[in-house]
């Protein structure tokens, strides 16, 4: 018996929009989604994020600048700046005259990552169920300095990530995603069949591409990541987080 829902429908035909029409959303329409977003899980109910909307002009152009030039988050209507933020768990500490110390570890920096991502996710799930379309933007993370400049960020807060929202102009063909069995593994992970599904994925993500009239390697994927991460990227972060305030030890 196959399992049907409006999420399920909605997950499983999910695309990256990057064109948006003129059509303004209302702030009854963005304030929807993130109403219904922040309903995210978060661990022991630190809520340790936050989301800096931007429809600024002048502001998204400066944004997509930092972000590497990318075109959309100017032309979007709408940018969310989804942030890792301890800044009110350092406050409330400050109030009852307790340590920040415990907030300078691994720990509380994965905490407030995860935090944001599902918060973020569930915010991006709750625009597209309305009809907007989405797009997630990690370049947020080049000059996390100027970034967390230019929104405003209090310390011990940075952009993990971006969105951009609007009503899609138009809706590309969807990219495949991992074969599930490469992915989902039954009580313990089990690697034996891992060239085989990336032999499998390079095939299907090479075909996509064929159908775009964008030919690629036939090793679509693989050639592409190895070329990618062969060197260290935004080796700047860690210590661009120490000047924020985020210390993660």
């Amino acid at each position: 018996m196959k399992c049907e829902s409006e999420t399920v429908q909605l997950l499983e035909n999910r695309v990256s929009i990057r064109s948006y029409s003129d059509e303004r959303v209302s702030d009854e329409t963005l304030e929807a989604a993130l109403r219904a977003g922040c309903r995210a899980p978060t661990s022991s109910n630190i809520q340790a994020y936050s989301v800096v909307v931007v429809r600024d002009a002048e502001r998204k152009q400066k944004l997509a600048a930092l972000t590497g030039n990318q075109e959309h988050v100017a032309a979007a209507p709408v940018f969310l700046a989804v942030c890792a933020d301890l800044s009110r768990i350092a406050r409330a500490s400050e109030i009852h005259d307790r340590s920040t110390e415990g907030l300078g570890t691994m720990e509380m920096g994965l905490t407030a990552v995860v935090d944001a991502s599902l918060a973020g996710m569930a915010i991006m799930l709750a625009a597209e169920s309305i009809g907007l379309g989405c797009v997630m933007i990690g370049g947020v993370r080049n000059l996390p300095l100027e970034t967390a400049e230019c929104l405003g960020l209090p310390p011990r807060a940075f952009a993990v990530f971006g969105m951009c929202l609007g009503w899609p102009k138009a809706r590309p063909a969807q990219k495949p995603r991992f074969p599930v069995e490469g992915v989902v593994h039954a009580e313990r992970y089990d690697a034996s069949g891992c060239d085989r599904v990336l032999l499998r994925y390079d095939g299907m993500l090479s075909d996509h591409y064929d159908a775009q009239n964008r030919p690629t390697d036939r090793a679509s994927w693989t050639r592409r990541v190895a070329d990618d991460f062969s060197l260290p990227r935004r080796t700047h972060l860690r210590e661009s987080l120490r000047t924020l305030g985020l210390d993660f030890s």
